[in-house]
């Protein structure tokens, strides 16, 4: 794993939808292709994933881009839809309605649910208006409360729309009302993210994947009087049948057979991950299907998956182990695939799955994951950076990593597994102070090279000199906050460190003391550096609390640093 939330971080400043359109075509990859040209001929979107299933018939396109960018590209992908795909000829096994089925834009940073709605309905015109496809709105975009969800909304399919198109209650939102018959209509919606997530079974039954479906998704299945599988449907007072609900909320799922794999699937939604993770849709679902005398082999993410649900999972099958979660994100990610069995059908690839990977692009120029002859090197080039800062952050991720490491190593020490939560504990706070520091590698050369950019600036006329100088005061205190955050990062894992070296495991504590050091050569680096960029600050107070402030800091490093090489020298005699 090259990618770090270093570089997530920085592309997450961005403003950014994705949109996630559903096509009628799976089979023809020359369709598909060119659909997804259409949506790369748009500048600024780039697309991330492109997922064909020959079964369903059906082609997830998952892609991201600025506001405007990303609507834009999705107006021209279902454009080329209608172009490509007819509709008189499909058949598969995905419910559908049209060429381009459905087409959600989901926020992704810096950009609210309500701007979102508001794009997702400009975009249904556009489409209604130039396109002459009736348009839907669903989920947060929906103009009516019953279509809200999408199941409704597509009821009846590809076959009865023209019928729902003759009904006024289901006269669209936008475009015609009249029947088209070769790119059908199109749901748009604005909804959070969604994960599709197929479970996969040990049987070939679409009948008991059905099953399954209906004991977990929140909708459940309909009441019948006598037999429950083929008793007559309970209906209430209006008609409307009586509904058992299943065991997952936010949760929609349906079984189906998928004659490439030769098993069959629980096809779901996971609409809210808040509500329902990953790994308890899975677990229950393992449960539900044991229960019914079948067997879960695995399961498959169709497009991206944030990268917080995988480390979530991690975390969680790694505490069914007892076991230490203080771990590497990548070995999180790792043990997130095992458990759930994500690459039972073809390999898992988190830089294509993940979308903060996907999103981040190739991030090898960062100084982070650079081979350390590499960054050792770099930094004793002709360049000033990266210089003091980012050795400084440097050092002190590696203190922190070595108090992590020996909580880590203390939680699995044989005969301490009851104390195994204790230290895992200890272990995440550190893997968080090390990875923050780790952050502040790359941080600290940008508030450089942002101070040489100001100084750059134009000064020719009076309001050239007043911005130009503003802009120098914004950097520089950029440039003082980054030594500053080191320092309070590698003062706080200090506590981290102590405690290991007072608890953990005996045969580790020079390890502890090695952190210790580092930790405290942090602090003093990155105060060296506060002090010389506070000179050039013109906000003197401002200056003077971040001064005090780090002196006590810098005091505070060296007496722990003493206390704990003291226990460290009791513990080796």
């Amino acid at each position: 794993m090259r990618r770090l939330w270093t570089d997530i971080l920085r592309v997450m400043t961005k403003r950014l939808i994705e949109c996630v359109p559903n096509f009628s075509e799976g089979r023809d990859l020359s369709v598909i292709d060119r659909i997804r040209e259409a949506i790369e001929a748009v500048s600024g979107v780039t697309v991330l994933d492109v997922d064909p299933g020959h079964s369903t018939n059906r082609t997830v396109v998952t892609f991201v881009g600025p506001p405007e960018e990303a609507a834009e590209a999705a107006f021209q992908a279902v454009r080329r839809a209608a172009e490509l795909i007819d509709m008189r000829r499909h058949t598969g096994e995905h419910p559908r309605f049209g060429a381009t089925d459905v087409c959600p834009l989901v926020p992704v940073s810096g950009v609210s649910m309500e701007e979102a709605v508001h794009l997702a309905r400009r975009l249904g015109k556009r489409i209604g208006d130039e396109l002459g496809i009736p348009v839907y709105c669903y989920e947060q975009a929906a103009l009516q409360e019953e279509r809200r969800d999408l199941a409704a909304v597509r009821a009846g399919e590809y076959e009865g729309l023209r019928d729902k198109l003759a009904d006024p209650a289901w006269r669209p939102d936008f475009g015609p009302t009249l029947f088209n018959a070769s790119a059908g209509a199109t749901a748009v919606g604005a909804r959070g993210f969604l994960v599709a997530y197929n479970v996969n079974l040990n049987t070939t039954s679409t009948r008991r994947a059905n099953a399954v479906a209906f004991d977990v998704r929140e909708r459940g299945r309909a009441k019948r009087s006598g037999d429950p599988l083929t008793g007559e449907i309970v209906r209430d007072g209006d008609g409307v049948p009586v509904m058992i609900p299943g065991s997952l909320e936010a949760v929609k799922a349906i079984g189906w057979y998928i004659e490439e794999y030769g098993i069959a699937q629980i096809s779901m939604n996971l609409t809210n991950l808040d509500v329902t993770p990953l790994h308890v849709a899975f677990d229950e679902t393992r449960r539900k299907a044991r229960a019914r005398g079948l067997r879960v082999t695995g399961s498959e993410l169709v497009g991206l998956v944030p990268l917080s649900s995988l480390l979530e999972a991690g975390r969680y099958f790694l505490a069914k182990q007892q076991r230490s979660l203080g771990v590497s994100d990548s070995e999180l990610i790792k043990i997130a695939v095992r458990s759930l069995g994500l690459d039972e059908l073809s390999p898992f690839d988190s830089r294509e799955k993940v979308i903060e990977y996907a999103i981040a692009g190739d991030a090898d120029e960062l100084l982070a994951i650079m081979p350390v002859a590499s960054f050792v090197e770099e930094t004793a080039s002709e360049s000033p950076a990266p210089g003091g800062g980012s050795v400084a952050a440097t050092v002190g991720a590696l203190g922190a990593a070595l108090g992590t490491m020996v909580a880590n190593l203390s939680a699995h020490k044989r005969g301490w597994d009851e104390r195994w939560q204790e230290f895992s504990d200890w272990a995440e706070r550190g893997k968080g102070l090390h990875t923050a520091l780790t952050a502040q590698i790359d941080e600290d050369t940008r508030a450089f090279n942002a101070v040489l950019a100001a100084y750059r600036l134009p000064q020719r006329t009076d309001d050239e000199r007043t911005a130009r100088a503003d802009s120098v005061e914004t950097a520089i205190k950029g440039a003082i906050d980054v030594p500053y955050r080191i320092m309070e990062l590698a003062l706080e894992s200090m506590t981290v460190i102590q405690a290991m070296a007072e608890i953990g495991s005996p045969s580790s504590v020079s390890d502890a003391g090695v952190g210790a050091l580092c930790a405290r050569t942090a602090v003093l680096a990155a105060f060296l550096n506060v002090r010389t960029n506070a000179g050039e600050c013109r906000d003197r107070p401002w200056t003077a609390e971040r001064l005090q402030k780090g002196e006590a800091m810098q005091r505070e490093a060296i007496r722990r640093e003493t206390d704990i090489l003291a226990i460290v020298q009791r513990a080796l005699g």
